[in-house]
């Protein structure tokens, strides 16, 4: 089924976990509930091996299996955008992988590099999208200090279609747009709760872990932001925001945490997570989170 990459990704971008089975080992079959409950709801584009996922907890090959899982998860219901990252080699390999298993698009990583150049992140980022021969490309921004000239030279690239904007800096933001071709999509990277001051300097559509547990709010507070209704979409968000601050806890170190806990709770079990990412919650945590999902009652 043929789809319109850019406006999917004004919609809702809904990064899936990765399933777990009592041994640790990764579980691919216990993801697809996940993907047919948030495409059922609404959402317009999931993404496979994003750092909901935990990326940088898995191998390359377990990454490889979880693009192709998710690939026939999704059956090309919604466009699937496979995360692809850590030293160029892996990641033009894992560039190769995905566009074979079927992904639409990548969406790349920024390198944790702590030697990361911005011009050599360029030369990164043309690397990656050569292996996968043009398959079209979403930038993944976690550090906007490389600066808007860089930025501006990683969207110039031809395979770029979009940014996901995963800082929390809306003014540098509404810079970037104004730097960079209007064609380019950028995307709130930090979920919900950052959605409406994204919204408010250009952004488009937003990134969600909410989606795993709760799709139906997500969809709820993307359809508000696009009819500019910026008090319904707070107060929407208002009554999911105690599970971002779970996940923000710990210098983020529950993020991923907070999502599959909340599967556990809700009765989807899809395991622990992956060091360095904190397991188990902690006991207040563990209360703030059956409080949140009693009182929104909340079920698989």
């Amino acid at each position: 089924m043929a789809h319109d990459l850019r406006s999917a990704l004004t919609g809702i971008s809904g990064i899936l976990v990765t399933p777990y089975d009592a041994k640790g080992e990764i579980d691919p079959a216990r993801q697809k509930a996940i993907v047919d409950k948030a495409i059922a709801a609404g959402v317009q584009i999931l993404v496979a091996n994003g750092n909901t996922g935990e990326f940088y907890a898995l191998t390359i090959e377990e990454a490889e299996i979880m693009v192709r899982a998710a690939a026939e998860h999704v059956a090309g219901r919604v466009p699937l955008l496979a995360g692809v990252g850590r030293g160029v080699r892996d990641a033009c390999r894992l560039a190769r992988n995905s566009r074979a298993a079927g992904a639409a698009a990548l969406m790349i990583h920024q390198p944790p590099d702590p030697f990361s150049a911005p011009r050599g992140l360029v030369d990164y980022v043309k690397a990656v999208s050569d292996a996968a021969e043009g398959l079209p490309t979403v930038l993944y921004l976690r550090n906007d200090a490389i600066g808007i000239k860089a930025i501006r030279e990683l969207c110039e690239l031809p395979s770029v279609i979009g940014v996901k904007w995963a800082t929390p800096n809306p003014l540098k933001l509404a810079e970037a747009i104004g730097a960079t071709d209007p064609g380019i999509v950028w995307v709130g990277g930090l979920a919900e709760v950052w959605a409406p001051a994204f919204y408010a300097v250009g952004a488009r559509g937003f990134t969600s872990g909410l989606i795993n547990v709760w799709p139906q709010r997500s969809v709820a507070i993307h359809a508000a932001l696009e009819e500019g209704d910026y008090r319904e979409a707070n107060r929407l968000i208002a009554r999911m925001r105690a599970f971002e601050d779970i996940r923000a806890e710990e210098m983020n170190g529950t993020n991923v945490t907070g999502v599959k806990a909340a599967l556990a709770a809700i009765g989807y079990d899809c395991g622990a997570t992956r060091p360095p990412s904190a397991w188990p919650l902690t006991g207040a945590q563990q209360t703030a989170l059956q409080d949140f999902i009693k009182s929104n009652g909340i079920r698989f």
